[in-house]
């Protein structure tokens, strides 16, 4: 059998997909067996990749840019895609939609959410008309769709209607962070003098960051900092202004563009996680407190219960005073959150991508076999 499998998100994004896309094409090579594996990726500047995966035939594309078959596919449905990335049994498009293939060419595409469907207000304007444009063509496309929870599947069911059958959930796998070239902590860097809460992820509004910043404010006795460790996204007008007019902002640090060793001291440091999010198709940031044992607050929705277990503090709604007693509770310390420390831990110590790789390759035999 042999698959080929579009890494062009590698390419572009360090976080979200471009990490799934990195690791799991990593983690697939070596498992190929006597099956073939190989990724294309359109190169037209010539940079190549800054990792080279074990196992796999790299196919770039040189000679056509990747943004003028973009325009091609979205305005005329053509070239197929297999005519660019070569011949292959299966092919494998991880970042939600499919381009067009020739007839009988059978396909697998990762889904990872569908929360521009659930919650459209808080998505980019431009990716949310792209993905409303193609995510039912390619829903009812493809022969086979990856996401990343089971809760995700269910969402997709109903809000795609596609057969259940179809529907592939794997939960994702954690990396290890790796060593920091400098033992200084990055939020101390930043000015942060003491204990401090921390959430994590690109600032967009489903991660709702006006209400953390009210929470924190309600914990005005505490001594405490808040650290919002990501880049800034789309629509963050209403975080930015929390921030900027809240009475605790000279305690509140965003710290953006950190590298993964960097993100690895920040989780390190933190008394406690808080994540009052409003959707998460899997949920990467709490996971990875927890890897760090970092006792996780968050919120029970979505995939959330799922992906954690028994593993956090679950907070129920969005009252500020509930969220705030409960980060007391767990910046107190205790027994109890010595023994949520050890179970985020243990629940963070089973997601890894040879799992995710191993059981990606059990989709791709099943669809090569017409199953």
């Amino acid at each position: 059998m042999k698959v080929c499998m579009d890494i062009q998100a590698a390419l572009g994004q360090q976080a979200g997909v471009g990490r799934y896309v990195r690791e799991l094409v990593k983690h697939l090579g070596p498992l190929a067996g006597e099956d073939e594996l190989s990724a294309f990726f359109f190169d037209f500047q010539r940079r190549g990749l800054d990792f080279r995966p074990e196992g796999v035939a790299l196919r770039g594309c040189r000679w056509l840019p990747g943004r003028v078959a973009q325009a091609a596919w979205k305005r005329l449905g053509w070239p197929p895609f297999d005519w660019l990335a070569g011949g292959a049994d299966v092919y494998h498009f991880p970042n939600f939609i499919c381009p067009p293939l020739s007839r009988g060419k059978r396909s697998v595409v990762t889904i990872h959410d569908v929360s521009f469907l659930r919650h459209p207000e808080t998505t980019e304007a431009k990716n949310l008309a792209w993905l409303r444009a193609q995510i039912h063509r390619t829903a009812q496309r493809a022969d086979a769709i990856i996401t990343d929870s089971d809760f995700s599947a269910g969402e997709i069911v109903e809000l795609l209607r596609v057969p259940a059958e179809k529907m592939h959930p794997i939960w994702l796998g954690l990396t290890p962070f790796p060593e920091p070239a400098s033992a200084e902590n990055p939020a101390a860097r930043a000015g942060v003098a003491g204990k401090y809460l921390l959430t994590v992820g690109t600032i967009e509004p489903r991660k709702n960051l006006p209400f953390l910043v009210k929470v924190f404010e309600g914990l005005a006795d505490e001594d405490l900092w808040l650290v919002i460790a990501g880049n800034w996204g789309w629509k963050t007008e209403d975080a930015r202004r929390a921030i900027e007019e809240s009475p605790r902002r000279e305690r509140i640090v965003v710290l953006p563009g950190l590298d993964d060793a960097s993100l690895g001291q920040v989780y390190a440091g933190a008394a406690a996680f808080v994540f009052p999010t409003l959707y998460e198709g899997f949920g990467f940031p709490p996971l990875e407190a927890m890897s760090q044992g970092v006792p996780v607050v968050a919120a029970r929705n979505s995939s959330l219960p799922e992906v954690l277990g028994e593993a956090a503090m679950w907070v129920e709604g969005y009252e500020a005073g509930v969220w705030a007693a409960a980060v007391q509770r767990v910046v107190a310390g205790g027994e109890g959150v010595a023994a949520l420390r050890a179970a985020g831990r243990e629940r963070a110590g089973g997601f890894t991508w040879g799992e995710v790789a191993g059981r990606t390759w059990e989709v791709y035999r099943r669809v090569a076999a017409g199953g």
